[in-house]
């Protein structure tokens, strides 16, 4: 399975961006995970699919499905089984459009709160981390 975390724009925070190199190489242990990141704040559904690959497509969204941890686990574990890749696309400072929304797959909220994007992305290597960890029984979760 192949991870993509897709960014409207460039990290900001070099705090920020030291920890999501830090997920990154742990998650690289259980799934190969890569961030993009485009210049444009709304790019088109066709940019978004060429940077996603043949990638189920799942916008991060305030008004998206939340999971606990252990659901986010099982939904990652699915996507595994069926050989999915997953591209996760954090969207630009007004969110998603419509349109983008109707092409998604699934929209996943981390939280109902807003985050920057930096924070977001941080955040989300955070929680595919623990959820891959779930999955190979290591200790970082504790129920």
């Amino acid at each position: 399975m192949k991870l993509y975390i897709l960014t409207a724009g460039k990290p900001k925070s070099s705090f920020l961006t030291e920890g999501m190199r830090e997920y990154e190489k742990h998650i690289n242990r259980f799934a190969q995970v890569k961030i993009l990141h485009t210049l444009e704040d709304s790019p088109s559904i066709e940019k978004v699919r060429k940077l996603c690959k043949q990638s189920k497509l799942i916008l991060l969204d305030e008004k998206g499905k939340e999971m606990s941890s252990l659901q986010f686990a099982d939904f990652l574990e699915k996507a595994r089984n069926h050989s999915e890749d997953l591209c996760f696309f954090i969207g630009g400072p007004d969110g998603h459009s419509e349109a983008m929304k109707q092409e998604a797959d699934m929209l996943f909220s981390l939280s109902p709160l807003t985050f920057p994007h930096d924070l977001a992305t941080l955040v989300l290597l955070e929680t595919l981390y623990r959820s891959l960890s779930i999955l190979a029984n290591h200790p970082y979760h504790r129920s």
